[in-house]
């Protein structure tokens, strides 16, 4: 590239940088006070003002308080990418924590505590143990949360100077918001560490019951949560806490009454009265109700905890069901939830109540929600056994309604009723016949032929009614198959008779010769050879005693539902599962040993600097290099915006660093020979719905580098940078992976669309370096690119043909259909259809790049043998030779 190419690190706004740092150094407060929101403004849309650093923090010498703020919120944004130039705001910030404005005090040791620099930790230290001790009780309660912050960043420094003492010792204090910041920073460092900090005992529970009910409704929260962790001595002692906690049931904020009803459930199993247990599931019942009145959203997490509440403790809302009645006006995903905990409270004295009501939900417009309806109905039929019957006769009813999908999901129930009632309602069988013609649905079909099977010896014309569906039996899905086969058999073993001996000889062979499905075929081959072998042994098998089956569909595991239960109120009791499923957590120990480093990785771009690996193994391609055992989850990200702001929070929520693909390795992009010892490996990745430029960074050169930066230039694709290039100091022979966000749409060229990104980066020792790289089309398919077939068909045909491109790959060879379509999967090309034509199979398959632009794709090979042939259909057929370079890096990786 020529030496022009350094316009790739001008700004688009020429001077912009230039006119805000003149006007942070201005001399009037006004003027430096609208500069700074500037820089706060373009810090937030993702632009990079580090540069003017030096010149904001000048700006923090001020009694107002409006700009101290906003100082400090870009001080917590950019402290880790400039270390040595946060020292400076230092002394600012413990003059700030003797400030005679407790606002001041309490904002100078907050923000501190949100800049995860090592060096700022130490100087916190002494600011944090006045402000623990300070007179106001606001200054205090932002200071308690404090140590929590510190405590993730270096826990040893936290047990050393005495934070946790101070903590504990803020549980006793007479404002009882300082106990509950102190009882939540406690629980926060708890949860990140190895070894027993926050135990309570009968004194400090006293405490907490009394401080209960002064403090504000978060602080409540944060109260109850941790009284829930308490193991009562007694019953006696359990019934004193549960009838402190019961007045926080008629609490207005949801959160705290969610937290109220965990705290006693936890108690419930130590208390032995039923008297006493009765009156709390009374107590229990109307807030729970209350809950449903609130906003949908509310009332969905509402339904989730109370779905758990019903299987410990049906007796809560035995009495209430009619609440979670459907209303018109619900939105679907609090329906189905409603449906749910239906099904789980009725009982034989309200069956009656409850079959009107899925009754009329089965003739909605809702599809999924008539579907969900019909099923309720069978499993309220297995799981009482007096209502059966009735249940019976309302699916009966529903399928002369003669409506396709309630028809289908009908025969799908009474398929179970039949399991768990066997030789009881076969009458019915007749009725259900009259639909065959209608059923076209995988489900519904291996339903029918299940029944069909199991009663042929009943149905006088088994033999047709079979046939009728072995007509298109390769056609069929896999799960009809495997239905059909087991039925034909048993039809077979039923009535030995020259029809079914011609029909389980065209089946056997269609389901061993003529298939490709493993499962099918190995079924097929032990029918085969039970039947040739000894007639007698495969009645034994094939027409054994089947077990009564139960609804237990939707019932959690015991152990399961108890850790649920202690979790309520949490994301946990949404998802119903346990926060380690979902949650990554560091635990941290106080002691560390001399040998251990601790490597943390940048909140922007995700880097961590590889040294020398463990046990001198080296790194295989695609890890995120070394990392020690302190390292071995990402530090939690606080929230930046909340903390600065007053928001008191205790929660931090850590979140998964992205991983460099594991696989081949990185292209190189820069080899060493030009970069003067710096070799750049990078590719596009696509990851959780997010663009990132994947880079490994390795210094071959003799002399440290440091201060990375990189920029792109305009691209069909808009694509640039979030943020700047976060890579650590890389000493000779060291090397960085990092994955860096991308966004689209926001540097876009002119002219035809082209696959080149054009990258410029530097360091602090080198000059600019600039290199070409490709852009993989599959790294930008959207992960909602999935065409419902009937769209798919539409689309193709509003098409013009010039709008197809065709291309054939006759180097790449598919070795089988479902690795194929997994590989494409994976990189958001779904699955439309798959058909025959000759001896070569065609795949239809559907995808979606930026701007919602579809690719309609149709493959068409050989299975084992050379040749690809790939046809794509889109609005902008100019992209598809983006799309063949695409196709050729997937099958040839």
């Amino acid at each position: 590239m020529s030496g022009h190419d350094s316009k790739y690190f001008s700004t688009t706004k020429k001077g912009e940088i230039p006119e805000l740092k003149e006007e942070l150094n201005s001399q009037y407060k006004d003027k430096r006070k609208d500069a700074v929101k500037k820089v706060i403004a373009a810090m937030t849309v993702g632009k990079d003002v580090s540069s003017l650093f030096t010149d904001v923090v000048n700006c923090m010498q001020t009694e107002n308080l409006e700009l101290k703020k906003l100082v400090y919120l870009y001080l917590i944004n950019y402290a880790k990418s400039q270390p040595d130039l946060a020292i400076l705001a230092v002394n600012t910030f413990v003059k700030d924590s003797q400030d005679p404005n407790p606002l001041i005090r309490a904002l100078a040791v907050r923000t501190m505590g949100c800049i995860r620099v090592d060096k700022i930790t130490e100087y916190l230290c002494d600011p944090l143990q006045k402000c623990l001790k300070d007179d106001d009780p606001y200054v205090r309660k932002t200071a308690a949360i404090c140590v929590a912050k510190l405590f993730d960043i270096n826990a040893e420094l936290v047990e050393d100077r005495g934070f946790l003492e101070a903590l504990k010792d803020l549980i006793s204090d007479n404002n009882p918001m300082v106990v509950a910041n102190a009882v939540a920073a406690l629980a926060e460092i708890q949860e990140n560490s190895t070894s027993p900090i926050f135990e309570i005992n009968s004194t400090t529970l006293t405490k907490l019951l009394t401080a209960l009910n002064e403090c504000t409704e978060w602080g409540q929260v944060f109260i109850l949560d941790a009284l829930s962790r308490y193991k009562a001595a007694d019953p006696r002692e359990a019934e004193n806490i549960v009838e402190r906690v019961t007045p926080r049931l008629q609490h207005a904020n949801c959160a705290v009454v969610l937290s109220a009803v965990k705290m006693i459930l936890q108690q419930m199993e130590l208390i032995t009265s039923t008297d006493v247990i009765r009156n709390l599931c009374k107590k229990m019942a109307p807030p729970l109700v209350t809950l449903l009145s609130a906003e949908p959203e509310i009332q969905y997490v509402a339904l989730r905890n109370i779905n758990l509440i019903v299987q410990k403790r049906p007796t809560i809302l035995a009495h209430e069901i009619k609440v979670f009645f459907c209303k018109y006006n619900d939105p679907i995903y609090v329906k189905m939830e409603k449906l749910e905990i239906m099904i789980k409270l009725a009982s034989d004295r309200n069956i009656d109540q409850v079959l009107l009501e899925f009754k009329e939900y089965a003739t909605e417009v809702d599809v999924d929600f008539v579907r969900k309806a019909v099923r309720a109905i069978g499993r309220c039929a297995i799981k009482l056994e007096r209502a059966a019957e009735r249940c019976i006769s309302v699916l009966l009813e529903l399928i002369k309604i003669k409506v396709n999908y309630v028809v289908q999901e009908a025969i799908i129930v009474i398929k179970d009723i039949f399991r768990r009632y066997p030789n009881t309602y076969e009458s019915i069988i007749a009725t259900l016949c009259e639909s065959l013609d209608t059923l076209d649905e995988p489900e519904a079909k291996a339903s029918m032929i299940w029944i069909i099977g199991e009663y042929a010896e009943r149905i006088d014309n088994a033999d047709e009614l079979l046939e009728s569906f072995l007509e298109n039996f390769p056609e069929e899905p896999a799960q009809v198959q495997l239905q059909l086969l087991t039925a034909t058999v048993k039809l077979f073993l039923k009535k030995p008779t020259e029809g079914p001996q011609q029909m389980i000889q065209v089946v056997l062979n269609n389901a061993t010769v003529e298939t490709d499905n493993p499962d099918l075929r190995d079924r097929a081959y032990i029918y085969w050879r039970l039947l040739s072998t000894d007639p007698e042994a495969a009645k034994d098998v094939v027409l054994a005693e089947k077990p009564v089956i139960t609804d237990d569909s939707n019932q959690l595991d015991p152990s399961l539902l108890d850790e649920l239960l202690a979790n309520i109120s949490t994301l946990s009791s949404v998802y119903h599962k346990p926060p380690e499923a979902f949650v990554t957590r560091l635990k941290t120990t106080v002691q560390k040993t001399e040998d251990e480093d601790y490597v943390e990785g940048s909140e922007t771009g995700y880097p961590e600097a590889s040294g020398n690996p463990v046990d001198g193994a080296a790194s295989p391609p695609g890890t995120t290099g070394y990392v020690p055992k302190s390292a071995a989850a990402p530090a939690p990200v606080p929230d930046l915006l909340g903390d600065l702001m007053g928001s008191d929070n205790a929660a931090i929520v850590p979140v998964d660093e992205p991983t460099a693909p594991s696989g081949r390795p990185l292209p190189v992009v820069l080899p060493a020979s030009k970069g003067q010892g710096l070799q750049i490996s990078a590719q596009l990745t696509r990851q959780d719905g997010q663009v990132f430029y994947s880079m490994l960074l390795e210094n071959n050169s003799q002399s440290l580098l440091d201060g990375f930066m990189i920029q792109f230039n305009k691209n069909s694709f808009g694509l640039a940078a979030v943020g700047p290039l976060q890579v650590p100091p890389l000493q000779p022979g060291a090397s960085a992976r990092t994955m860096l966000p991308m966004v689209l749409s926001q540097n876009m060229s002119a002219g035809p669309t082209s696959s080149v990104l054009q990258v410029a980066v530097k360091n602090n020792q080198q000059p600019v370096w600039y290199f070409e790289d490709k852009i993989v089309l599959h790294a930008l398919f959207s992960e909602d690119g999935r065409m419902e077939r009937g769209t798919f068909l539409e689309t193709w045909r509003s098409l013009p043909d010039s709008n197809e491109v065709q291309k054939e790959f006759p180097g790449i060879t598919i070795m089988s259909v479902e690795s194929t379509l997994d590989l494409l999967a994976a990189s958001n090309m779904f699955f439309i259809a798959k058909r025959k034509n000759g001896n070569q199979d065609v795949l239809y398959l559907s995808a979606k790049v930026p701007r919602g632009i579809p690719f309609l794709i149709e493959l068409t090979a050989m299975v084992g043998q050379p040749g690809l042939k790939c046809a794509v259909k889109t609005p902008t057929p100019e992209i598809a030779p983006l799309f063949f370079e695409a196709v050729e890096i997937l099958f040839k990786a």
